[in-house]
This record gives C-alpha cells, structure tokens and sequence, in this order.
C-alpha cells in the first residue's frame, strides 16, 4: 500500500523565506477580472462620500484652494508669455493642480522633494514665490539657477526641493538613495519622489523599488498616472492594471487614489509618510489623474487625442472646481471672495513677468563657474574664446548679458 503524502502541508525554507509546496498545476494569472479600486473622499460635485479621511482646519483647506488657483494662474499666463516669445519653454500642470498641493500639503518641511517637471505646485506651497518662479524662466540673474538650466527646471535649496533635471526617472534611485541617508542619519523626515506613467517604464523605476523595498527606505513614489507618456498611451507602456500593481512585486505597500480629489490625495499622502517615516518602509502612490494641458509648449495633443476628450476633463472633472464646492459648503468661501483672489493672483504674475523681463543675465563668467574649485585649463581657453569672439561680432550675441 502507498503511502499518500500530503504536499499542501510540506514547506521548504528556499532563500527567501519558507514556501509551501501543491500538486496543482497554477500559474499566476496575467490581468485580474477587476482593476484595482481607487480611493477617492469627494464625488464629482464636491460631496464626501463619508467621513473615512483626515479632517483638514479651514486655514490649510483654504491654503490648499488659494494655491491651486495660483498654479492654474500662472500656468495659462506663463504659457502665454511663451507663445508670445517672452520665454523659450513652458509645462502646465493643468488637472493635476489637486495632485502637486493636496500631497505637499501632507509632507513636512523637512522632507524632501525629488520632483520631474510637473510639480512646480509643492514648491509653490513652501514658500517659493510667484517672483521667483518668473526669475528661474527667465533665466535672468536672481535665476538660483544662474540661467543655466532650462524654464520651468526650478530647485530650492531653502524648501528641500532637489532641481529637476530632464532624463526621465533619474530621481527615482536618487531619491531612495536619499531616504536612505535619512534612515541611517535617525531623522524624523521621508523622501518624496514623483514622476509620470512613463517613467514607469524605465529601467531606473524597477531599480529604485526593488532598492528601496530590500533596504526599508523611508521614500513615497508618488506616480502620477495622467494616461500620456507624452502621446505614447499606457495601452502601450505596460499590460498591467497600472502602476500600483508593480508595487507588490518589490514588496512594497501601494494604493491607488483619485489624482482629482485634493482630499483623498492629501489623506493618502499623509497615511504614506506615516508608514515611511514610523516604519522605515517604502510606500507607492499611484494618482488616477488626465493632463488637461499639452504635454509641453513644444507639443500638440489633439494630434494624438480628441480635443473633447481633453475638454472634458478640463471641465466635467477640475479638481479645482470639485475641492471648492467642498469648501463652499463648509462655509468657508463665497463668490466674492473668489473673485478677489483670482483677480489678486493674476495682478501678481502680470507684476512678477514685467519685474523678472527686465533684470539683466548672468554674466558670462557664470557659464564656467560651480563646477570645479580652480577651472581647468580647457575651461580657462573656452572662457577666453568666447569672450573675443563676442567682442569681434557683438550683433550676434545679446547686449543684456554681462561680460
């Protein structure tokens, strides 16, 4: 007689950990039957659905209203001021004013930001100014950049706001890597890393996780899931639900929230950083979100999307519409008040591109400072030529960059 072994109850401790055995034959389905849920405070017409989410004082909700009026502000003077040729380039974050305010409204001061280019609104909530931003698109000499960098590629030294840098999803192993030091510094403060569906498809996204999830890294991936990587669809990106789906697979806690409801964002956020910086523990954030703007100034998106579409959510689905009848019902805002703070706000950006027009360049020096101690001698000879070359034909170069 054969004795009959019972697979189902064996375990064996691979590298790894222990794993029990089966005599079924299963292979991890490829899709579930059903997307993952998205988590979400206010319906479409500002209403909570319940009471599940962090209650916010009237100061910070209008703090959170007030600077997302901002952000709208200055993206369709600035983005006018470019097609005028005022400045060379420009990215709008519109419809997705919710995701950059509700999650810097969640963070502390001490954390620190790894943007991409799309998140202009957490630096504006700490303090950065309108005056400043028009500085760093100008490129003129309050430029903390010095003009070397190109418009909208913003960094605060003073706010925790790393400079934003074009390759796509670089900040995301520097941002781990970051959250590491603070881990091993014993600091009560995370690192917040955000970026686009697009970088999802990097190699630097799976490095980054896989990185932060071995070594219990107190880091939040914020995605923004906006449904464009520029005009390559997700359709086209990835087969998977999304992107917070792929957090399970480095063993790291994910949720997937309403990009356009300031308040599930902010209750999210908030719940993350908790988990990150209490329990040294990564956290994936993934904002449903649609871009209502174009990609860039250097882009058209009807090419590659219906213009209805794009209406709609500019629309039927503003994120900026939905938190202020919230807000309005709460009692805490009236037309009038509106009114004001839209005009305000639009006076200062007018005030703030005249002001920043007219201060001159850096000068030319500052092209070949900041980088090495004592300037090589290939530095010192490029220095010199350019100098004499301006000198010999000084119509083709600008007469408001000082030598």
């Amino acid at each position: 007689m054969h004795n009959i072994i019972d697979h189902h109850s064996q375990v064996l401790n691979f590298p790894g950990g222990e794993v029990k055995f089966t005599s079924n034959l299963n292979f991890i389905p490829e899709t579930t039957e059903e997307r993952v849920h998205c988590y979400r405070v206010l319906d479409d017409d500002g209403y909570p659905i319940n009471n599940d989410f962090t209650q916010i004082e009237k100061e910070v909700a209008l703090k959170i209203y007030t600077d997302m009026v901002t952000l709208q502000t200055m993206d369709t003077i600035f983005y006018e001021a470019q097609r005028q040729g005022r400045i060379s380039f420009y990215v709008t974050t519109l419809g997705e004013e919710a995701i950059n305010i509700a999650s810097a409204a969640a963070l502390k001061t001490d954390d620190f930001i790894f943007p991409q280019y799309r998140e202009p609104g957490v630096l504006l909530w700490r303090g950065f100014t309108i005056q400043e931003f028009a500085h760093q698109l100008f490129g003129n000499k309050n430029d903390y950049g010095k003009g070397r960098q190109m418009p909208i590629h913003y960094g605060s030294n003073k706010h925790n706001y790393i400079t934003v840098s074009s390759p796509v999803a670089t900040q995301l192993p520097q941002a781990v890597g970051a959250a590491y030091a603070l881990k091993m510094d014993a600091k009560n403060a995370c690192t917040i890393v955000y970026f686009g569906d697009g970088g999802s498809s990097t190699g630097d996204f799976h490095a980054a996780l896989n990185f932060a999830g071995v070594l219990d890294a107190p880091v939040i991936f914020f995605c923004r899931n906006n449904g464009f990587a520029i005009s390559t669809p997700v359709t086209d990106q990835f087969r998977s639900d999304g992107v917070v789906t792929k957090g399970q697979g480095y063993g790291i806690r994910s949720i997937r929230v309403d990009g356009n409801d300031a308040l599930a964002v902010f209750t999210a956020v908030q719940e993350a950083r908790k988990i990150a910086v209490s329990e040294h523990k990564p956290v994936l954030v993934e904002a449903l979100t649609y871009r209502a703007g174009h990609h860039s100034t250097s882009d058209d998106s009807t090419k590659y999307r219906p213009a209805t579409e794009i209406e709609w959510w500019r629309t039927a689905r503003d994120p900026i519409s939905r938190f202020k009848k919230w807000i309005e019902r709460e009692g805490w805002l009236n037309s009038e008040a509106e009114s004001e703070l839209r005009s305000n706000i639009r006076k200062q950006v007018l005030q703030a591109i005249q002001v920043a027009e007219k201060v001159e360049k850096p000068p030319i020096k500052d092209v070949f400072t900041d980088v090495y101690d004592v300037p090589p001698a290939n530095l010192q000879k490029q220095e010199t030529f350019i100098r004499e070359t301006i000198k010999r034909n000084p119509q083709d170069y600008p007469t408001d960059v000082p030598l």
